[in-house]
């Protein structure tokens, strides 16, 4: 019996918890873990299902609307955001083109590396810039030798000896 007066102090004491049962927290809260999720399962849908989230969590800050509307309001936003703007997101934030690739690439040319293997059947391992990479060559060349790239093929870099 001692106990229950601890207890109910506690209690009177704790924050009111109200604030969970509002439809603005709660939207709020759900538009939050989608975009955590987003992060998690990259693919650039969640993404939007979590700002139409924040959108109905806005609205409902503003309005007192029943849950059927709050429901349309989450799913006109998703999918008009899905709809229109994941095409351009995607492309500007995702997409590298070839030439891009290949413009990186063509900056090797000329450059010097290192051999960190032996080339067995002509192909072997080189150090550039701080990465290994997959090369080819013609000759002979051990470990330690230095080495000029002379073209690339997809990621592999065609070498020849240094003089």
């Amino acid at each position: 019996m001692g106990d229950i007066p601890v207890f109910r102090i506690l209690v009177k004491n704790t924050p009111d918890m109200d604030i969970l049962s509002d439809p603005a927290v709660i939207w709020f809260l759900v538009g939050l873990g989608l975009l955590l999720l987003e992060l998690v399962l990259p693919g650039l849908v969640i993404l939007f299902f979590g700002v139409g989230a924040w959108v109905t969590a806005m609205v409902c800050t503003f309005t007192n609307i029943n849950l059927n509307f709050q429901i349309l309001i989450f799913l006109v936003a998703s999918l008009l955001g899905l709809v229109l703007l994941r095409k351009y997101l995607k492309n500007r934030f995702f997409n590298r083109s070839d030439k891009e690739i290949d413009d990186q690439l063509e900056e090797f040319i000329g450059r010097k590396g290192k051999a960190i293997s032996d080339f067995k059947d002509g192909s072997g391992q080189i150090e550039f810039k701080g990465t290994n990479w997959s090369a080819s060559c013609d000759e002979p060349v051990a470990i330690g030798d230095w080495v000029e790239i002379t073209s690339k093929d997809s990621l592999t870099l065609k070498v020849k000896k240094a003089k």
